[in-house]
């Protein structure tokens, strides 16, 4: 499996567009990556199929922090196999019927499978594994993780991956182990390890 951390996410730049349902609803044929997250970080995630077992309680999940991404400026964004009008019946199915109600955010269908390819997460038989990819402003690839499909992710560990990158970027530390927003971060150097480990090391 592909390690993309460090590299441009595929189709980030807008080589390509795709077939998707919008958070809003309306189904379009000419989905750009590269217009949709201009000027914004990105979570893209990837789930094996519509109308399955652990994948609605997952996009749920990220439709229930979706008000927490917005206001770390990261666009959420779904990928399956499925196409976009089966997306949009998914999204029409009430939850207590196993839908996943009208999530607020983009699914993005690979039915020709060339983003779990290009990502690298295509499990046997076609379907994608539980992939997670956080991507910067820039388009390049900062954090990924993959779960097998029996395996629900965890999203508020992804949200605590976009504070990390943020904190990073703004002030120029590292995040240790166990690191939270709000939580101190350590100086790159010799010395900044030394003083985060003489003062934290019993609590990690």
């Amino acid at each position: 499996m592909a390690v993309l951390v460090g590299k441009q996410a595929p189709f980030f730049d807008g080589s390509k567009a795709f077939s998707a349902v919008l958070g809003n609803g309306e189904i379009v044929d000419n989905y750009s990556f590269k217009d949709a997250t201009a000027g914004k970080y990105a979570v893209v995630f990837f789930y094996p199929l519509d109308f399955t077992f652990v994948c609605p309680s997952e996009l749920i999940a990220f439709d229930h922090r979706l008000a927490e991404f917005k206001a770390r400026n990261v666009e959420v964004i779904g990928v399956s196999i499925d196409s976009q009008f089966t997306h949009a019946a998914w999204r029409n199915t009430p939850v207590e019927k196993g839908g996943i109600g009208q999530v607020g955010y983009t699914l993005v269908a690979d039915i020709q499978h060339e983003l779990c390819k290009a990502f690298d997460v295509e499990a046997d038989g076609g379907v994608a594994f539980r992939g997670s990819f956080l991507i910067d402003k820039s388009g390049v690839v900062q954090h990924q993780v993959v779960n097998n499909l029996p395996l629900g992710r965890n999203v508020d560990e992804m949200i605590r991956m976009v504070d990390a990158l943020q904190f990073t970027e703004e002030h120029g530390e590292v995040c240790p182990a166990g690191w939270n927003k709000g939580k101190k971060g350590m100086k790159p150097s010799a010395e900044g390890v030394a003083s985060y480990l003489a003062e934290n090391a019993a609590a990690l």
